[in-house]
């Protein structure tokens, strides 16, 4: 199997003297699509360069970062497929005990704040090497926001790491551009026009939108709602306009959004010759989040939920991005091959399962409110039925015995759609199917953009029904969150009865996590709805939300299985 090099014998084998770009990664190294480092590594060197990996290096000392050398044109960082401060804490702030993307699921292998601590070691050790930073972590954090975990606006990340240029979104297509870029001895400091990125910029043009300062967005709640508010007409790709921002003596320049991926060019990345394992370095030790997307396939990416307090969108994008069927069928034929599969696909979809190849009519709009207040009229909904399509032929392969949706249904969607609901439910459930409903309260599921409770019942019961008719023995598994912006306590015991009634115990549900750029943080940190100027009402104290939790699960008798949301 020919895996991406990580040492530096792994480069004299392939005859390599240089890397011409080196990822440092905190996630483990597992050459599958679902981890990020993978597919970008993978697609630059599709296009022709020489790609090495660092894969959580000990930040303590230099040894890790100067392995593979200095590369030819620059030193890409991530701190993996998850926050790092969200993989170290709780809610409550407090340690977690485990790392899914570590092997053996071993916590402690990256630091805190990974993509500024990665950066200064590298810059450290090779002072005029360019960094460009890229995932999750530097998308929700490439202008001012509020950082839950110190309780203050934090500047760019661009700006605390001291990198060179910030690519956020998913990253293939700017990455490619900043590669090529570099490669043709453009200097990085006037890279400044790639979509998808933030850089350092001397001066702000005309006719462009202005972010507050950061002085402004750190010393004046409603300055920093009103940076929010101009973020948010300008997520569209189609009808963004370049922002600036001034932090200091220095000044932002946030590009618009890369154009998502088509159905080619997914097809191409989920066709680059990926092994599918984790490097063998790690021997016999698993990594958890590899097991549990061991034998899933992704089909397509992005959401346009707009759920308040998600960062999916923040980081995928709204516009769905989905593979053709072929190309799903072809990665589960060369997963049948694999010799740990046994049979079971355990999920094709992506953020959401059913919004595969689901479009807009009119191609997308400034306000992309696509299911609230209720589903837009322009939304193609009938392609859930191309979904159930795809997983009846991908049942129908050799060696495929079992396929579910594991990844999760939007509930309101389906319910527009009687022919896939009742094929998901009575074909493809594997016993427990995932949705999310979040709350049962109005005034919450609106300020969570979320649809009404009613429909949650609706669907519930046509669920039992449909279950019942297949002579399945089947369950809902609802995910539910306590403590959001709105939230009282009165509101949770409510719910609490509300769930006793329908016979649910919680098994998926969480407290409210602000993490930085979401729309629910922003209530969070400022006690208004950035959108409207509407005054909310924030459980903030850490006794108050564990209260609220507690009361969503009332059946778990220790306090001590809950502390861990």
């Amino acid at each position: 199997m020919n895996f991406l090099p990580t040492t530096r014998n792994e480069m004299n084998k392939l005859g390599w003297k240089q890397c011409d770009i080196i990822i440092v990664t905190g996630d483990a190294y597992v050459d599958h699509p679902s981890f990020g480092m993978a597919i970008i590594g993978r697609i630059l060197e599709a296009n022709g360069y020489k790609v090495g990996i660092i894969s959580q290096p000990n930040w303590k000392n230099n040894d890790d970062f100067l392995e593979l050398g200095k590369p030819r044109l620059f030193f890409g960082i991530t701190s993996g497929n998850v926050d790092s401060m969200v993989n170290h804490y709780t809610v409550n702030k407090k340690k977690r005990s485990n790392d899914d993307y570590s092997p053996n699921g071993k916590a402690g292998l990256r630091p805190n704040r990974a993509s500024i601590v990665y950066t200064n070691k590298i810059k450290e050790n090779f002072k005029d090497s360019v960094v460009v930073l890229g995932g999750v972590e530097v998308s929700l954090r490439r202008i001012s926001h509020y950082d839950y975990w110190s309780d203050k606006v934090r500047k760019s990340i661009l700006l605390d790491s001291k990198a060179d240029i910030l690519v956020y979104g998913m990253g293939e297509k700017p990455i490619v551009e900043i590669a090529e870029k570099i490669n043709s001895n453009e200097d990085i400091s006037t890279i400044d026009d790639v979509k998808g990125t933030v850089v350092k910029v001397k001066n702000i043009q005309e006719n462009w939108d202005i972010l507050p300062s950061h002085k402004e967005t750190a010393g004046n709640k409603d300055s920093y709602n009103k940076m929010v508010r101009i973020y948010d007409k300008n997520k569209n790709h189609q009808f963004a306009k370049i922002m600036y921002q001034k932090v200091g003596n220095q000044i932002l320049k946030i590009n618009i959004p890369s154009k998502p991926l088509t159905e080619t060019e997914m097809d191409e990345i989920y066709d680059l010759p990926f092994t599918r394992y984790p490097h063998p370095k790690y021997g016999d030790k698993k990594i958890p989040a590899y097991e549990q997307i061991f034998s899933s396939i992704t089909s397509h990416r992005g959401c346009f939920g707009n759920c308040s307090f998600c960062a999916i969108a923040v980081h995928q994008g709204e516009v769905i991005q989905s593979r053709s069927q072929n190309s799903v069928l072809n990665e589960v034929k060369k997963l049948v091959k694999h010799k740990e599969f046994k049979g079971t696909i355990t999920d094709i979809g992506g953020p959401t399962a059913n919004m595969y190849k689901m479009t807009c009519k009119i191609d997308g709009c400034n306000n992309m409110n696509c299911l609230f207040p209720k589903i837009c009229k322009n939304l193609q909904i009938d392609s859930q039925d191309e979904y159930v399509k795809l997983l009846n032929k991908v049942g129908k392969l050799n060696g495929v015995k079992n396929i579910f949706v594991a990844s999760g249904v939007r509930h309101d969607l389906l319910l527009k759609n009687g022919n896939a609901m009742k094929n998901i439910i009575k074909k493809f459930t594997g016993g427990h199917l995932k949705i999310a409903p979040e709350h049962l309260n109005d005034i919450v599921t609106k300020l969570m953009n979320k649809p009404p409770a009613k429909l949650y019942f609706k669907f519930l019961e046509l669920f039992k029904k449909y279950s019942k008719e297949a002579k399945k023995e089947q369950y809902i598994v609802p995910y539910f969150i306590s403590g959001h912006p709105g939230c009282t306590k009165k509101m949770m015991i409510d719910m609490k009865n509300d769930l006793k009634e329908s016979n649910h115990k919680l098994q998926q549900a969480a407290d409210f996590y602000p993490t930085p750029m979401t729309i629910s943080t922003a209530m969070y940190y400022t006690g208004k709805h950035p959108l409207t100027g509407e005054k909310i009402y924030v459980p903030k104290s850490i006794k108050e939300k564990m209260t609220q939790f507690g009361i969503m699960m009332w059946h778990k008798k220790k306090r001590k299985e809950y502390k861990k949301s």
